[in-house]
């Protein structure tokens, strides 16, 4: 494996620098690095943190292909771990780091588009894009903070009743048409945040393994006074949990763990302890339905 204290490929005047992370996503990777290139018509700085690191490792041979920095984890570190330790090796000059999965692609610009938004006001903390489906949907990818009577509504009804209004709320559907929206939190899939805030409030909270850290990262860029604002008019498509797909309950069940652990941030306390149980419970309900329904679709 390569020397992970090296500094990364790019310019080290480079005001820009792209984040990804692998776990034994070698089949992705190929048109990530293509589709990147036309995202952007700065010199950036690449580096992706794998997961599954080992010797002769497919992802580090296509990384080094596309002249990008690899990262090689000494053990699985999660979403936001990886990205904490590859944010640390940025030279001084990055402004802006892309954070991204790499079963995402890119439109022409959509990397400058987020980078002129955020530019325009020192006020923004992090800016999303638009991000398609596979099949050409737009997902719900800027979304308000769950609050306490959307959050129960959401964990009660969202597998059960498809339009119910508290999944509306949560979602932000009424914003994901509004260009330039401030909304509550940005989905970690494809996200820009600004370096300075990034670091100031400590990175992703690594104690949030797998799912909701994002959540947790717009909660807490809001609480510094920053906004996190939709740019619709960069697009990205993300193919979705292509390493996940054959573990649906135990994504399930990682999901709703950091689910808590987030309410709990929210709301601390022995005096809320109430409203964690709660929403607890809602969320214990939903999986249970999630994963009943899942086994009667296996068999």
């Amino acid at each position: 494996m390569t020397d992970t204290n090296s500094m990364p490929p790019g310019s080290t005047e480079s005001r820009v620098a792209v984040i990804t992370v692998s776990y034994g996503s070698e089949g992705v990777l190929t048109p990530f690095f293509e589709t990147l290139r036309e995202a952007s018509n700065q010199d950036i700085i690449t580096v992706l943190a794998d997961n599954k690191a080992y010797v002769d490792s497919p992802v580090e041979e296509i990384v080094h292909l596309f002249g990008a920095k690899y990262l090689a984890m000494p053990s699985n570190a999660g979403y936001g771990g990886a990205i904490n330790a590859a944010a640390r090796t940025l030279p001084a000059s990055v402004e802006w780091i892309l954070i991204c999965n790499p079963d995402v692609t890119f439109s022409k610009n959509a990397l400058d588009l987020l980078v002129v938004a955020g530019d325009s006001d020192p006020l923004i903390g992090a800016v999303g894009p638009a991000i398609l489906t596979a099949l050409g949907e737009v997902y719900p990818s800027a979304r308000s903070i769950p609050s306490l009577r959307n959050g129960i509504g959401h964990a009660l009804l969202a597998d059960i009743w498809k339009s119910n209004p508290w999944s509306a709320a949560y979602k932000n559907d009424a914003q994901m048409t509004s260009p330039r929206a401030n909304v509550g939190w940005l989905s970690g899939a494809c996200l820009l945040v600004r370096r300075s805030a990034f670091t100031a409030i400590g990175g992703f909270d690594e104690d949030f393994f797998m799912y909701f850290e994002d959540v947790d990262l717009g909660y807490r860029l809001s609480k510094l006074g920053l906004n996190n604002v939709y740019q619709p008019a960069a697009l990205v498509t993300h193919s979705g949990a292509h390493s996940t797909a054959t573990e649906a309950t135990t994504m399930l069940t990682a999901h709703h763990k950091s689910a808590k652990r987030f309410l709990a941030k929210r709301y601390p306390g022995v005096v809320l302890w109430p409203v964690r149980t709660i929403l607890s419970l809602g969320l214990d309900i939903r999986a249970l339905v999630v994963n009943r329904v899942s086994r009667r679709e296996r068999t």
